[in-house]
C-alpha cells in the first residue's frame, strides 16, 4: 500500500466498511485527540468502484473521518487527512482490512462479524484464510458463521443483546420452525419462555445427550443426530435409542475386563454415584476391581483397580498380621472445630485489643482491607457514570481527574500494582494479598501511607454526596484551581431564570436586565463573551458557578439543587456536632488507651 494526503471532501464511506449502514460510530474516545492534533493514523482507502476521478472510499478509518468532519465544523481544521491507498476491485482485501482495523479498536458484535465473514467466503475465502488472517482458531470462525443457521429475527434481537450468549447457541440447534415456535412464545407475554438450558431441554424433548459421551462409533449410529452448529459436537434425537446402544458398548466392555483378569467388574447405574472417598486403589493382582460408572448425562468413566475402604483395611490388616477386626484408622486431628474455634476467637480478642496501642499498624491493616477487601470489607470505587456523552467527556479530560490519575499511577507502582490498573481499590478479597499488601504498607513511612489513604478515599468517594461538601468546606477548595466553563455546562443550562441570573453574576445587574426578554441562547453569548473577554466585554477571571462552589448557593428560590441539599445536611451535622450528646455508637469518647508491653518498633522509613 502507498501512503498519501487526501483533502476530507474527496472521501465517502465504502460500502465494505463493516460500519457501513450503522448509526454514526460512537467518537467520545477520539474526538478529543482529533480536536487538537487531528487524524494522525492513516484511513485505509481505495479508488470508488465507479471510477469517478479524485473520489476514494473509506475502507477503514470512518470513525477518524467523522471525529474530522465534527472539528470542521466547528471551525478546526487540520489538512488533507493521511491515508494508505489499496488496490481498486480487491472486494476480500478490502473487507479483511476493515474488520482488521476495527477489531483493533472496538470488538464489533457477533452479528456483524458474521456478516463480513458471509461476504469473505463469499469472495473466495477459505475458513483458514479467515483464522490466519484475524488470529483466531478456525472452530471460532465456524461458531461465527454457524449465526446463519438463525432467523434473521433472531439475529438482531441478538445483535441488539435482548438475546444472551447461551440462548444463541441453543437457537443454533433449532430448526426453523422450533425457532419461530420460540419467537410466538417470546411475543406472548403470558407464555413461558425458556432461555440457557432450559432451551435446550426444551428442544430436546428434556434430555439432551452429546454426542462425545457416546461409547460406540457415531458413524454407524442408525438414529438422529442434530449437529452443534456453534462448536463441533452433536446431540442425540433420541434419549432412548441412545442408551440402547450405550448399554450394549457398557456390556461388552464388562465382559472385555473379566476376560483379561479382573476379579469383578461393577456397574454404577444413572442416579447412583462412584464415592472416590469411599475406595482406595488396589492392583489387579491384589483384587481389586472395575467400577463402571454410568452418568444420567450418558458420559460413562471406567474407574480400574478399586476397592471399597473396608476390604482394603482388611487387605492391610491380613498382610500385617493384624487382627482383620482392628481395621484402620486413620489419623485423628490434633483438636476438635470446637476447640479451634476457642482458640481463634481468644487470639482475635487479644490481637485488637493489642492494635489499639499499636495505630500505625493498625492504620495499615485498614489501608489494606480498603484495597483488597475481604468477606467482611466491601470498598467499590465511584464509577463516574454520566448518560451525556458531552458531560463524560468534560469530567474525563479535566485537570482534576489528570491530576488524580497522575498522583493514582504513582500509588499503583509504589504498591507493586500494574500502572495500567484503572483503581487501586476493588481487590478480591483474597487472603494471600491482603497480607503481603499489609506486609508492604508496612515498610512504607507515614508520608507515603498518607498519599495511599488520599488515592483510596478519593475513588470512594461517593459522587454527590455529603462527604464531598464535608472535605471541600474542610479544605478550602477553590474550584476555579481545577474547572472552567465549557461547552458541555452550557449545553445543559435550559433554565431561562437561572442563565438571567447568571448573566447578572458576570455582566452586573443593568445588562441582565437590559435582556431579561432575550433567547438563551442569546444569554450564553453574554456570558461567553464575558469569560473570554470576547467582543468587547469586560473579562471576568474565575468564574464558577453557585451551585458547584464550596460552599454552594441557588439561583432561584425554588430549591431541587443536590450541592445546596448537601451543604444543608452538612450545616445540620455541625450544629448537632455543637451540643452535648449522650455516649453512643458514633460518638468519640476519651478512653484510656492500654500500654503494649513493648514499645512499638519505629517503622521503616
Amino acid at each position: 500500500m502507498q501512503l498519501g494526503h487526501i483533502e476530507p471532501a474527496k472521501l465517502v464511506p465504502s460500502r465494505l466498511n463493516m460500519r457501513h449502514g450503522r448509526k454514526p460510530p460512537d467518537l467520545a474516545n477520539i474526538l478529543p485527540s482529533v480536536r487538537k492534533r487531528g487524524v494522525i493514523v492513516p484511513l485505509i482507502v481505495r479508488p470508488v468502484a465507479d471510477g469517478e476521478l479524485d473520489r476514494f472510499e473509506i475502507v477503514a478509518g470512518l470513525r477518524r473521518w467523522h471525529a474530522n468532519g465534527v472539528a470542521l465544523a466547528e471551525g478546526i481544521d487540520h489538512g488533507p487527512l493521511p491515508v494508505a491507498f489499496l488496490e481498486a476491485g480487491d472486494d476480500a482485501d478490502a473487507i479483511e482490512a476493515s474488520l482488521i482495523e476495527n477489531s483493533a479498536r472496538l470488538d464489533p458484535d457477533e452479528v456483524t462479524r458474521w456478516e463480513s465473514f458471509v461476504r469473505l467466503v463469499k469472495e473466495g475465502r477459505s475458513l483458514e484464510d479467515i483464522a490466519a488472517t484475524f488470529g483466531i482458531a478456525e472452530l471460532g470462525v465456524k461458531r461465527i458463521l454457524a449465526l446463519g443457521n438463525l432467523l434473521p429475527r433472531v439475529r438482531d434481537l441478538y445483535r441488539k443483546s435482548e438475546i444472551d450468549a447461551a440462548t444463541v447457541r441453543h437457537l443454533t440447534l433449532a430448526s426453523k420452525s422450533q425457532q419461530r415456535a420460540w419467537l410466538a412464545l417470546r411475543d406472548d407475554p403470558d407464555a413461558y419462555l425458556p432461555t440457557g438450558h432450559q432451551l435446550k431441554a426444551w428442544l430436546f424433548g428434556g434430555q439432551s445427550i452429546p454426542g462425545r459421551h457416546a461409547l460406540f462409533d457415531l458413524d454407524s449410529y442408525a438414529g438422529a443426530l442434530i449437529a452443534d452448529l456453534f462448536g463441533e459436537d452433536r446431540y442425540f434425537a433420541d434419549a432412548d435409542q441412545f442408551w440402547a446402544a450405550q448399554e450394549e458398548v457398557i456390556a461388552a466392555r464388562r465382559a472385555d475386563y473379566l476376560a483379561a483378569g479382573w476379579s469383578d467388574v461393577t456397574v454404577v447405574p444413572a442416579g447412583q454415584h462412584f464415592e472416590t472417598w469411599a475406595h482406595e486403589k488396589a492392583p489387579k493382582r491384589k483384587g481389586g476391581r472395575v467400577y463402571i460408572d454410568v452418568c444420567a448425562s450418558g458420559e460413562v468413566v471406567f474407574h480400574e483397580g478399586y476397592l471399597t475402604r473396608k476390604e482394603a483395611q482388611r487387605l492391610r490388616g491380613a498382610e500385617t498380621g493384624e487382627a482383620a477386626s482392628a481395621g484402620f484408622r486413620p489419623a485423628r486431628p490434633e483438636v476438635t472445630s470446637t476447640l479451634q474455634t476457642y482458640i481463634d476467637l481468644h487470639r482475635h480478642a487479644a490481637a485488637r485489643a493489642a492494635l489499639t496501642g499499636h495505630p500505625d499498624v493498625a492504620l495499615r491493616l485498614l489501608v489494606a482491607h480498603a484495597i483488597t477487601g475481604s468477606y467482611l470489607w466491601n470498598v467499590k470505587a465511584e464509577p463516574q457514570t454520566c448518560r451525556n456523552e458531552a458531560a463524560r467527556e468534560s469530567v474525563e479530560t479535566c485537570k482534576a481527574e489528570a491530576e488524580f490519575d497522575q498522583v493514582r499511577r504513582a500509588v499503583l507502582d509504589l504498591l507493586g500494582f500494574s500502572p495500567e490498573e484503572p483503581t487501586v481499590v476493588g481487590g478480591n478479597g483474597d487472603p494471600y494479598g491482603l497480607v503481603g499488601l499489609f506486609l508492604r504498607l508496612l515498610d512504607l513511612p507515614d508520608r507515603a501511607v498518607m498519599d495511599v489513604i488520599a488515592v483510596v478515599m478519593g475513588e470512594t468517594l461517593a459522587s454527590g454526596s455529603a462527604a464531598v461538601e464535608a472535605v471541600g468546606s474542610q479544605i478550602g477548595l477553590d474550584m476555579a484551581r481545577y474547572w472552567q466553563a465549557d461547552d458541555a455546562l452550557f449545553a445543559l443550562i435550559r433554565d431561562k431564570e437561572v442563565l438571567t441570573r447568571i448573566v447578572a453574576e458576570v455582566a452586573g445587574e443593568s445588562v441582565a436586565a437590559a435582556n431579561a426578554g432575550e433567547t438563551g441562547k442569546t444569554l450564553k453569548g453574554i456570558v461567553r463573551d464575558h469569560l473570554g473577554g470576547a467582543n468587547g466585554r469586560r473579562r471576568v477571571e474565575s468564574w464558577v458557578p453557585r451551585w458547584m462552589a464550596f460552599p454552594p448557593a441557588a439561583y432561584t428560590v425554588r430549591g431541587g439543587v443536590g450541592t445546596v441539599d448537601a451543604a444543608a445536611l452538612l450545616a445540620a451535622a455541625r450544629t448537632a456536632g455543637d451540643e452535648p450528646a449522650p455516649a453512643g455508637p458514633g460518638v468519640a469518647l476519651a478512653l484510656p488507651v492500654p500500654q503494649p508491653e513493648t514499645a512499638p518498633q519505629p517503622l521503616a522509613a
